[in-house]
């Protein structure tokens, strides 16, 4: 359409939003023709109030204060939340009761993320990853402000707002003066800050870094001893690589650890690829802002070949460090009647470990339920 020069047809077709801009067509194109810059373009020619409202409110959310949390998260709310999560695990696991959970710490090696979701509506799921940070000895810090993982404003195709969440980010980062910026188990939130930094010419003093790397490396130089004796039944893994962490950011480097971390936590025989994988998967079709479309039809349609592809691994378990993806795949799998179940990284390692706590197995099927309590 665009070579055609059918600009007008181009910006006023609701395909833009089904889009989940994840470059495969890309990855592929022997042109190297980018259709995520042309959907960006065509989303940013509709008016507001016709664009899908579900991306807009999350968009403004994000711009109600200085978290920058698309769920609408204050910086008071989060602190608070935060100090209470912390509290409870201290007291409800001698193990840990002097683990710390930084706040605004200056000079900290990793300036640490969140996605909105565990804080707003499932702080239980904050627990392991403090867990494994106290467990490496992790120089780490949260802060107050810019500490929010989502930026739904890229989806909504105005710079001027994915501008400025980049850089109220970057300015919380520099102003702690912290070495790495590190992002948690969340897809897009890579892409959209090194991606936005490089756009929009931002100084940032800090590496961009994901949490899956640190995971690998932890393991190789055995401050995370993990291994796979748990799982005495031989329970099979796949794993979906999320489009905005690999085939759009790092690319297979990140895909190869995420499959050592797997293997080393599961046993080598018992993670099952999906073909293609790595920068080449499918999208599971949750991300680009999908999700938040209100177009379920459609977005569920476009995970069916997701759906197939998990289904042909037989694999009981789906292990992801995407929220979208999470989302994605749990829910085409409860439409499709598939027989798996989709779990965090952060899951897996602490059950390995022997520090996950009953509180903190949400994802688990029964199976797994019960392994490594007393």
């Amino acid at each position: 359409m665009a070579m055609l020069g059918m600009n007008e047809e181009l910006s006023n077709t609701p395909w833009i939003w089904t889009c989940t801009m994840c470059r495969r067509c890309a990855y592929v194109c022997p042109m190297n023709i980018d259709v995520s810059v042309l959907v960006g373009y065509a989303r940013g020619a509709w008016p507001k109030e016709k664009k899908p409202q579900g991306i807009v409110r999350s968009c403004e959310a994000q711009m109600m204060s200085e978290s920058t949390s698309a769920m609408g998260v204050m910086p008071d709310d989060f602190v608070e939340i935060i100090e209470e999560a912390a509290l409870e695990l201290q007291q409800g696991d001698k193990r840990f009761k002097d683990l710390e959970v930084p706040m605004n710490k200056k000079g900290a090696t990793f300036f640490v993320n969140q996605n909105s979701r565990e804080p707003a509506v499932e702080p239980e799921e904050l627990g392991p990853l403090w867990k494994i940070f106290d467990y490496v000895g992790a120089d780490w810090t949260y802060a107050s402000k810019g500490w929010a993982a989502e930026n739904f404003c890229m989806f909504t195709g105005d710079e001027k707002t994915w501008k400025e969440m980049v850089k109220q980010r970057v300015d919380a980062v520099n102003e702690l003066g912290c070495k790495v910026w590190i992002n948690t188990e969340c897809g897009h939130s890579f892409y959209t800050m090194w991606a936005g930094i490089e756009r929009f010419g931002l100084e940032a003093n800090f590496e961009a870094a994901s949490l899956i790397s640190y995971y690998a490396q932890w393991i190789r130089e055995g401050k995370l001893p993990v291994n796979s004796d748990w799982n005495t039944g031989n329970i099979k893994f796949t794993i979906q690589d999320p489009c905005q962490l690999v085939r759009k950011s790092i690319g297979d480097p990140v895909a190869d650890d995420l499959r050592y971390v797997a293997r080393e936590l599961v046993g080598s025989n018992n993670v099952i690829d999906m073909q293609p994988c790595r920068s080449a998967n499918y999208c599971c079709g949750g991300g680009g802002g999908f999700l938040q479309a209100g177009m379920n039809d459609q977005r569920r349609a476009y995970g069916k070949r997701k759906f197939d592809q998990i289904a042909v691994t037989e694999a009981q378990y789906v292990l992801t460090p995407c929220h979208n993806c999470h989302s994605q795949i749990t829910d085409i799998g409860e439409f499709y009647g598939g027989d798996y179940r989709v779990i965090h990284f952060w899951t897996l390692i602490c059950l390995s470990l022997g520090i996950l706590g009953r509180n903190e197995r949400k994802y688990l099927g029964p199976e797994l339920m019960k392994i490594g309590l007393s």
